[in-house]
C-alpha cells in the first residue's frame, strides 16, 4: 500500500514539474514580444544642441572717436598770447551770434591784465608735420558786405612774412580752409605766427576783427610713424594724430574726409568729437568749405 502511495506522489511531482515548465515557456512566449514592442515604442534619443537664435547679435564695441590730447609743451618755450575768437562787433562789422573763430587749441591765461573777457585771450597754438599745412577758420562775415575784405598772413620769429594774401569771404557763414601755396613752406622745429584779419570798412583808421596764434612744424617719433603707416583707414590715422597732439594734421585730414563724405553721419560725429575736445562745440555743426589752393 505504501508503495502505491509513493508511486502516486512521485508521478504527481513529475507532472507538476512538467506543468511548471510548460507554464514558464508559455509565460515567456506571451510577455517577451510585449517587452520588445514596449522598447520599440520608446527608442533611445540623443539630445541635439540648440542652434543659436537668428535674431541674437553680439554686443557691438563702442566706436572710438578722435579726441585731441594737448601735448606737453617744452619747458624752454614761454607761452605766447593769442586770440582764438574775434571781438563781437567793431569796424562797422555786423553783430553775429558766433564770432570769427580759429579752429585751434586754446589755453586760457590766468591773468590778462585789464582784459575783462579772458575767454578771448590765451595761448593759441598747434603742431603740424606738414611743410604746407591748411589753416581752418569759422568766418561769420559774407562777401555781400560792401567794402569788406580779409587777409591771411604767416610770419617767422623775426616778423618776416612767410606768406600773405587776400582771402575771399564765403557766400554764407562757414568754416573755411586756407592752404599754403607751393612758394611758401614751414621749416622743422620753428614756430610761426599766423593772423586772419577781416575789415568791414575800407577806412584807413578802421580796426579789423582778427584772430592770431602760433604754429610749429615738428617731426614725428619713429614709433608714431610706424603706427600711422600700419593704420588701414584715414580715421585711424586721424585718431593717432589727435592723441599725439598733432592738431593741424588731425584736423585737416578729417576736414578732407568730411568734405568728401558730407552725408556720412559717422564722419560728422568724428568731426564734432574732435572739435568738442578743444571746446568748440558751437563750431562743430557749421558748414565746411575749402578755398582753392593759392598759386
Amino acid at each position: 500500500m505504501f508503495k502505491s502511495i509513493y508511486a502516486f506522489v512521485l508521478l504527481a511531482s513529475r507532472n507538476m514539474k512538467w506543468m511548471l515548465t510548460i507554464a514558464l515557456i508559455l509565460s515567456s512566449v506571451t510577455y517577451y514580444p510585449t517587452k520588445v514592442i514596449g522598447q520599440n515604442k520608446q527608442p533611445a534619443t540623443t539630445k541635439q544642441p540648440v542652434p543659436p537664435s537668428k535674431g541674437r547679435t553680439l554686443p557691438q564695441q563702442p566706436i572710438s572717436r578722435p579726441v585731441f590730447i594737448l601735448p606737453k609743451a617744452p619747458t624752454s618755450l614761454s607761452p605766447v598770447s593769442g586770440r582764438r575768437a574775434g571781438m563781437g562787433s567793431r569796424d562797422n562789422c555786423p553783430a553775429v551770434p558766433t564770432p570769427l573763430t580759429a579752429l585751434v587749441p586754446f589755453q586760457e591765461e590766468q591773468k590778462v591784465g585789464e582784459q575783462r573777457n579772458k575767454s578771448i585771450i590765451g595761448i593759441v597754438e598747434g603742431l603740424t608735420t606738414s611743410e604746407r599745412p591748411t589753416f581752418w577758420f569759422y568766418i561769420p562775415y559774407t562777401r555781400d558786405l560792401s567794402n569788406s575784405s580779409a587777409e591771411f598772413s604767416v610770419q617767422d620769429s623775426a616778423e618776416n612774412d612767410v606768406y600773405r594774401n587776400a582771402i575771399a569771404l564765403p557766400s554764407k557763414p562757414s568754416v573755411i580752409g586756407i592752404s599754403f601755396p607751393s612758394t611758401a613752406s614751414l621749416e622743422v622745429d620753428k614756430t610761426y605766427r599766423w593772423y586772419l584779419k577781416v575789415h568791414c570798412s575800407k577806412e584807413a583808421a578802421s580796426i579789423p576783427v582778427y584772430v592770431e596764434g602760433n604754429i610749429k612744424r615738428v617731426n614725428l617719433d619713429s614709433r608714431v610713424i610706424q603706427q600711422i603707416k600700419a593704420a588701414n583707414e584715414p580715421r585711424q590715422k586721424i585718431i593717432i594724430y589727435a592723441e599725439k597732439g598733432i592738431w593741424f594734421d588731425a584736423l585737416n585730414m578729417l576736414a578732407q574726409v568730411r568734405i568728401s563724405n558730407y552725408r556720412d553721419a559717422s564722419v560728422e560725429e568724428d568731426w564734432q568729437s574732435l572739435l568738442r575736445s578743444i571746446n568748440l562745440d558751437n563750431i562743430a555743426t557749421m558748414p565746411l568749405i575749402k578755398l582753392p589752393n593759392p598759386e
